[in-house]
Order: structure tokens, then sequence, then C-alpha cells
């Protein structure tokens, strides 16, 4: 998008509706991949426009006719431009990502949420656990969405944060602040179990790196923004879940339940593990293994 073209944009779109409508064309144009928290244009456009004018996703329908400076107008084309010209997801041009209703900072050290294991714990885990959990584990915590989202969901359990990565804990200890959950959520750092407390607890959540080799290779440009560390796990996507299999028996409790998310991987894991029962759970709003 050459100056004129910015040019145009700016002084002749004047509201918010305008810019939405911009911004729907333009993506849709681009032919960009869709895949950190929406899955059409009109929801990309809206996860960008209205965080680039502070204002919630769901603002009044007259709103949307309010008229925009010209700094918010060349704030919101300039990063029109970097989502389409550099294929960086809009969270990362906002710092904004949603998970479980939630707000959530984020930005390149984290993975921008999106799992399926949100509709788990929108529920609860109904039919999954069977009594209120009191002691929660998150491994790889990333930005913390699911150890903050679980910490909502039960109140009343201590829940651990577990990752590597001091950016990606820098960033999920940004969020627990900014939720006020500092006395319900604890951020660890550790090579998976490795330096964790001999802790049992009632139901550990994980969502590991499994994506393989060949589909690393092949990942749309918008996922080489994210921490490769965070996405990758070996030729069969499964380096990091062996290690996750082999050790949480020891971290639960007699009652205890594990969900792992594995993606595409659940192939090789069906292969490699024939002989265990495996529940593999659906979901309303998409997403498997």
């Amino acid at each position: 998008m050459d100056k004129i073209f910015v040019d145009e944009a700016v002084n002749e779109l004047q509201t918010i509706q305008d810019m939405l409508r911009w911004s729907v064309s333009r993506f849709s144009a681009a032919n960009i991949w869709y895949g950190h928290g929406t899955d059409n244009p009109w929801d990309e456009a809206v996860q960008l426009v209205l965080p680039s004018l502070y204002l919630p996703l769901d603002i009044p329908e007259d709103m949307r006719t309010a008229r925009l400076t010209s700094s918010e107008k060349h704030r919101i084309v300039e990063r029109v431009i970097r989502r389409v010209n550099e294929r960086i997801p809009v969270a990362y041009l906002t710092n904004k990502a949603w998970f479980c209703g939630h707000e959530f900072y984020v930005d390149e050290r984290v993975l921008v949420p999106r799992s399926p294991i949100g509709e788990l714990i929108n529920n609860k885990f109904a039919g999954l656990i069977s009594k209120q959990p009191q002691h929660i584990l998150d491994m790889c915590t990333g930005s913390g969405c699911i150890a903050i989202a679980c910490a909502y969901a039960f109140p009343e359990a201590e829940v651990d944060a577990v990752d590597i990565s001091p950016d990606a804990l820098a960033v999920a200890e940004q969020n627990i602040e900014e939720h006020g959950l500092i006395h319900n959520v604890i951020p660890i750092r550790s090579d998976l179990f490795r330096d964790l407390p001999k802790v049992q607890y009632d139901l550990i959540v994980t969502n590991p790196p499994y994506v393989d080799a060949e589909d690393m290779s092949d990942l749309p440009n918008e996922y080489r923004h994210e921490p490769e560390l965070g996405l990758a796990s070996g030729t069969d996507g499964l380096k990091l879940t062996r290690r996750i299999l082999g050790n949480a028996a020891d971290y639960l409790a007699d009652d205890g339940v594990l969900i792992c998310e594995v993606g595409n991987s659940m192939v090789h894991l069906m292969e490699q593990y024939p002989d265990v029962p495996f529940t593999w759970l659906e979901f309303d709003n998409g997403g498997d293994g």
C-alpha cells in the first residue's frame, strides 16, 4: 500500500464504521490467514479497529458513526497495513487478546490465546472432574490465560502457572497482576515438572507445543511471528507431550485429571500409545485433539 493509498484512506474515511468497512475490504483483498482468535475479516477488523481506539469490542451500534481524529485514523491505517504486508497477527498490533471472555495482554513473547480448552473452562470441566479442584496446574502457561481463566472458574483453588520461558512468565505475571490474582495464581519457572515440588494436583491442564516438523514448515506467515518455543515439538509433535505423560501421574491426586491438548499430533499419539484409553473430547466451538 503506497503513500497515495494511505493518504486517501486517512482523508476520505471519517467514522468508526468507515474504518471497519475499509479494514474488511483490505483483509478480504489480501487473502490473509485467520487463526488467532478470529476466522473472518469482519471479526478481524473489529479486533483491530476498536482496541486501536481504546474502545471495547461491544460498543453501541450508534457509536460506530462517531468521527475519528486524524491521529486515530493514521494509527488504524498503519496497523491494517502491517497486518496485510507483514502478516502480523492483530493481537500483536494491539497487545490485546481475549480468552474465556477475559482480556489479556500479549506480545511476541507468547502465543496468541486460542485453545479450545477455554470451552472446557467455561463449562467448569463438567463431566470430566468429580469435585471442585483445590490445586490446579497449568503446564506451559505462556500468557497465563488458561491459569487465570481457571482461577476465575474456581476462585477457591490455588493455580500454579508453569513455563520454561522467562519471557513468557513475564507476560503471565503482568496478566496475573492486571487481573488481581496474585494470591490465586503462582507463576513458576520450570522445565515441565523438573523444578516443581511434589504437589498432588486435582487438575492438570496443559497446552504444550505440539506442532510436528512437517506442519512447522507449512505454517502460514502469521505463525512465524509467534515464539517457535511455543509451537514446535520435534519430528512428530510429541516431544514435550511424552514427557508430560511420563511424569503427570506423580503429580496427580488419586482422582486427579490430566487435560492435554495435542492438536493434529493426536494421530501420532494414538499410534505410539495404542493401549492407552485416551478420552478425545468434542467441542461446540471447533477444535480437536
